[in-house]
C-alpha cells in the first residue's frame, strides 16, 4: 500500500506554473467579456499570481507572454516577482497576432517575414537572460488553408532552419519547449500538428529541445497518456499545458471535462519518474477564463491538478505489478479504479493545514475580500487581455 507520508511529501514538493494571461481578459473567438479588477500590467498579474501561490503553496512560477507582458525593465519585473514569493517561468513567444503573419511566421515563404519572426524569438531568449527563465515555449499558428497554397515539405524545412538558429542562441541551462496543436487557425495543414512532428524537430535540434503536451490539443479519442509515457521514456517530455476541453481547444479549468483523463496522465507521469525534479517536467496551466472569476478559477485548476496527482500517487504499484505479471486484466484495472475512486480532498486539506494554509483555498480567497479590493483599486488604465 502507498505510504501516506511519502504521498504528502510528493504533493508538498509539487510545483504548478500559472500563466500570466490567465489573469487577464480573454474570451471566445467572438467576444471578450471584461471583468472588474483585471490586471492592467504584468506587475498586477504577478500580484494575482502571488495570491494563488499564497493560497495553494504550490504555484510559485508564472509564465510570461511576449509582447503581452513586455516591460522596459525585466530585471525589475523579476525582482517584483521575488518580493511576492514568485519567480518568472517560461517565456512564451507570439508569432500569430501581427498582420505580417497572415500566411505564417517561421514557415512563411517570404524571408523577410521569417526573419521578423526569428528575431522575435531571439528577443524572447534575451528576456530569458534578463529574468532568469530557463524555458522558451513556442507555439506556432503556422499552416495553410487550401491545397496547393504552399509547399508542405518546404515549410517544414523553413521551420527547422528557424528553430536551429534560435536553439544555437540558448544558454547552457536554457531549453526550447515546442508545443503542437492539431488544427486552428489553419484548417488544411498545420505545421506542428502533433507530438510526432514536434518530437522529430526536437530530436534534430538536440537534447535541450523538448515537447510540450497541451491536454486540449488532440483529436477526440486520442490516448494522451500514451504520448506522455512515450515522451517520458525517450527523455523528451518538457512539460504540460494543463487545461480542459469538451470539443476543441476550450482552455477550460484543468480537469473540468474529463478528470479521469487527468488522473491517467498523472499516473503515467509518476510511473515514468516525471514527478521528480530531476526529470525537468514543467507542469503549467494554459487557460483563458472567460465567464468565471479568474483568480478563483486558477486556484481551482491548481487544486484539480493536485487531486489528480494525489489519486495517482495512491495507486498500489505492487498490487498493479502483481496483477500485470499474472495477466489478471480485471485486477490491474481495479487497482487504478480504486485509486481514482478515493476521495483525496481530506488528505489535501490535512496537508494544507500542516503547511499553515487554509484547507479550502478558493473559499479563503473569496472570504478575504481581495477580489472586491482590487476591483476598487484597479480603476482606470487599460485592462490586460488578448482581445478577440
Amino acid at each position: 500500500m502507498p505510504d501516506i507520508a511519502a504521498v504528502k511529501a510528493a504533493l508538498a514538493a509539487q510545483r504548478i506554473e500559472t500563466p500570466s494571461w490567465g489573469y487577464g481578459n480573454s474570451g471566445t473567438r467572438f467576444k471578450v467579456f471584461a471583468q472588474p479588477g483585471v490586471p492592467r500590467d504584468p506587475y498586477e498579474k504577478l500580484d494575482d499570481a502571488a495570491e494563488v501561490h499564497a493560497r495553494t503553496g504550490v504555484a510559485p512560477k508564472v509564465s510570461l507572454h511576449i509582447p503581452w507582458d513586455r516591460v522596459d525593465d525585466y530585471a525589475a519585473l523579476a525582482a517584483h516577482a521575488k518580493e511576492r514569493g514568485l519567480e518568472l517561468g517560461a517565456i512564451n513567444s507570439n508569432t500569430f497576432q501581427d498582420d505580417d503573419y497572415r500566411l505564417g511566421s517561421v514557415c512563411h515563404p517570404d524571408l523577410r517575414v521569417r526573419r521578423k519572426a526569428v528575431d522575435h524569438l531571439l528577443e524572447c531568449v534575451d528576456i530569458m537572460d534578463a529574468t532568469g527563465s530557463t524555458d522558451l515555449k513556442l507555439w506556432f499558428a503556422d499552416g495553410t488553408n487550401y491545397p496547393g497554397q504552399d509547399d508542405i515539405a518546404g515549410r517544414q524545412e523553413r521551420l527547422a532552419e528557424s528553430l536551429a538558429e534560435v536553439y544555437a542562441r540558448l544558454g547552457d541551462d536554457q531549453r526550447i519547449l515546442l508545443e503542437y496543436k492539431l488544427f486552428e487557425p489553419a484548417f488544411y495543414t498545420t505545421d506542428v500538428p502533433d507530438w510526432g512532428t514536434a518530437y522529430a524537430h526536437c530530436l534534430k535540434l538536440g537534447p535541450r529541445a523538448r515537447v510540450v503536451v497541451d491536454t486540449g490539443h488532440h483529436a477526440p479519442g486520442t490516448n494522451i497518456e500514451f504520448i506522455v509515457a512515450l515522451l517520458l521514456r525517450e527523455g523528451r517530455l518538457g512539460g504540460f499545458d494543463f487545461n480542459s476541453r469538451f470539443y476543441a481547444d476550450d482552455d477550460l479549468m484543468a480537469g473540468a471535462a474529463d478528470p479521469f483523463q487527468l488522473f491517467r496522465i498523472m499516473h503515467e507521469v509518476i510511473a515514468g519518474g516525471g514527478l521528480d525534479a530531476a526529470a525537468g517536467i514543467s507542469f503549467m496551466l494554459d487557460q483563458c477564463h472567460n465567464v468565471e472569476a479568474k483568480v478563483p478559477a486558477v486556484i481551482r485548476s491548481v487544486m484539480n491538478v493536485q487531486e489528480a496527482t494525489a489519486k495517482a500517487l495512491l495507486v498500489d504499484a505492487d498490487a498493479l505489478a502483481a496483477a500485470r505479471r499474472s495477466g489478471d486484466v480485471l485486477a490491474a484495472n481495479a487497482v487504478l479504479m480504486d485509486a481514482y475512486a478515493t476521495d483525496v480532498r481530506p488528505l489535501l486539506r490535512e496537508l494544507r493545514e500542516e503547511q499553515g494554509l487554509d484547507p479550502d483555498p478558493v473559499a479563503a480567497t473569496l472570504r478575504s475580500g481581495r477580489l472586491e479590493r482590487v476591483a476598487a483599486e484597479r480603476v482606470g488604465g487599460a485592462q490586460a487581455g488578448w482581445g478577440a
